[in-house]
């Protein structure tokens, strides 16, 4: 299966009967059928799906490795070019159209492990994000529920909560409001010249992301004070990802925002605390469970005002933000050096892959074009 595949995980299993094709190690696996037909794999030991097909090699021109990894350079191709009005399928006169390049057999196997290396570092990375991730869970499940060093719990209609732990409504807390809601378009504009406006596409359980910013006129701005953000208040997901929330940071110091729950920042509780709360899945999952609005669910401000949430004091609310803001910065350098991976891997491959640069006696070789 493309989970086994992908993570190595084994989750479907199979009578031997002696029809089935056997993938061994390292052999070429083309998804043939479905969404993502056209993706490439490097097989493991398994029985081959229905969906997917075994590329064997006729004659030994090319390592396997190196087929691969110049198959895998055009796959976005191939996936562009499936065939079906159904079930999209990868397009065989495609496939056996592709022309590849036929570097010396030993330049295809420095090249292979070149990229191979790159690889297993990518892997070391993910294993070290998804231990870090166990972690978090494991801590945000401990912390967030049992607190710190309390000895005596009770139940309470939000479960069991430690005993010096209050329940309280959100509303009784701060003020809960919403975002900008209608046409907005006319109002874009560009960095230099306007002010940043947050929606659900940047809130994260990771924090506020800015890689798709977007950024409205200083006169809407102006004009719409109910939709300003500020330093230590909460936004959270009215929809798509409902009930994700994240924390305005410090360094965004005049920011609008989009159709999305504005949760007021107040010295009853610290934000950060809050925001781990709701990205806990207990309460969201309990959230969810009262979102209400559209045929799709949408969360609104009078849900979360009424929404009950676990309130220790401020002291152990802070010690507890700032015991999973460290998970979350070894998962931020974590994510950080994978992405770093991923660039010099696609370098690599455009490079290496293409003739572009050459590689002799293990070293890179600049191609000299005439």
């Amino acid at each position: 299966s493309t989970d086994y595949l992908r993570n190595g995980k084994a989750t479907q299993f199979v009578r031997i009967t002696g029809s089935e094709i056997v993938v061994e190690e390292g052999d070429i696996i083309l998804l043939w059928d479905g969404s993502n037909a056209g993706e490439l794999f490097l097989g493991k030991k398994g029985i081959l799906s229905s969906t997917m097909v075994c590329l064997s090699l006729k004659k030994d021109y090319y390592s396997k490795l190196f087929l691969f990894y110049l198959l895998k350079l055009k796959e976005h191709f191939l996936k562009g070019q499936t065939k079906g009005t159904g079930i999209p399928h990868v397009d065989k006169n495609v496939l056996k159209s592709l022309i590849l390049p036929l570097p010396p057999l030993p330049e295809q196997q420095k090249i292979a492990e070149i990229l191979s290396t790159v690889d297993n570092a990518i892997q070391k990375v993910d294993e070290a994000i998804a231990k870090t991730e166990r972690l978090k869970k494991g801590l945000m499940q401990e912390l967030l529920t049992k607190g710190i060093g309390h000895k005596e719990f009770k139940d309470t209609e939000i479960g069991r909560i430690p005993e010096e732990w209050g329940v309280v409504r959100l509303g009784e807390l701060t003020k809960v409001t919403v975002g900008y809601v209608g046409k907005i378009n006319e109002y874009y504009t560009t960095e230099n010249d306007g002010v940043p406006l947050l929606s659900t596409t940047n809130i994260s359980e990771n924090g506020i992301k800015l890689d798709e910013i977007k950024y409205v006129s200083k006169e809407f701005h102006s004009k719409n004070k109910k939709s300003q953000v500020f330093p230590g208040d909460i936004i959270i997901a009215r929809h798509g990802m409902s009930g994700t929330a994240a924390t305005i940071p410090e360094f965004l110091k005049e920011v609008q925002c989009l159709n999305v729950v504005i949760v007021r920042s107040s010295q009853k509780f610290y934000s950060k605390f809050v925001e781990y709360l709701f990205n806990f899945e207990p309460t969201r999952r309990r959230l969810l469970g009262w979102k209400s609005g559209s045929v799709q669910g949408v969360v609104n401000t009078k849900v979360l005002e009424k929404f009950r949430i676990p309130l220790p004091s401020l002291p152990e609310q802070r010690k507890i933000a700032e015991i999973l803001s460290i998970v979350d910065k070894k998962l931020e350098l974590e994510r950080k050096r994978k992405e770093k991976l991923d660039r010099i891997k696609k370098g690599l491959m455009n490079d290496l892959l293409t003739g572009k640069r050459r590689v002799r006696s293990g070293k890179y070789e600049e191609v000299i074009n005439d």
